[in-house]
């Protein structure tokens, strides 16, 4: 292994400790010994790779993980088969993960966000272009379902407030109760959307 890749993967390991642990716990319960005991990294590497230190290194965990869950429930909606069904995957899916992990394994970027919205402006802005990339990639699956662009994007924000706020309440209740009603509600809405566009399209 060359010494490029070894220090690439280093880095890697940190992002991905961080993204984890600050996901998990939060980003003020979260140390740096601890991010560097799970990333098998030493206290010069984190430095190296991150001058700025935990904040440089929590924003870099922030888009990261935002990309990675991004693409992630990507995959789920667009394997699903139309826009009800995959609209309907990614809260079952949600619902899923939250019981099979204990409700540990919840949003990467919800606890960061709730954490920093009024403490950390640089980190505030991190998580807040990660909600919108989200928004951005529901609103063109809406609007390739036939769904004009303005409804398409009011859908895409309900979407993604739902599915936050069921992220808090399933985990703060043990119960996946609210994601499944969220679901419920999200898909009730599309079919809603759906109705009006489809008279036109015949």
């Amino acid at each position: 292994m060359s010494e490029d890749t070894k220090v690439q993967g280093t880095r890697e390991r940190l992002v991905s400790t961080a993204a984890d642990l600050f996901g998990r716990q939060g980003l003020s319960a979260t140390g740096i010994k601890q991010i560097l005991a799970g990333s098998k990294a030493q206290f010069s590497s984190l430095y190296h790779h991150f001058p700025g230190g935990k904040d440089q290194l929590a924003a870099e965990a922030i888009r990261t993980a935002g990309l990675g869950y991004q693409q992630f429930v990507e995959e789920i909606w667009d394997g699903a088969g139309d826009l009800l069904a995959g609209v309907r995957s990614i809260f079952d899916g949600a619902a899923y993960v939250l019981e099979a992990t204990d409700y540990a394994d919840a949003c990467p970027i919800a606890t960061i966000a709730l954490e920093v919205a009024s403490t950390n402006e640089d980190l505030r802005l991190a998580t807040a272009e990660v909600f919108e990339s989200w928004n951005r990639a529901a609103t063109v699956r809406f609007v390739a379902g036939g769904i004009t662009p303005s409804v398409a994007r009011e859908l895409a924000v309900a979407l993604i407030a739902l599915l936050e706020g069921a992220f808090v309440l399933s985990r703060a209740a043990k119960s996946p109760e609210s994601m499944l009603v969220a679901g419920k509600t999200a898909v009730a809405m599309v079919e809603r959307a759906l109705a009006l566009v489809e008279p036109h399209g015949g």
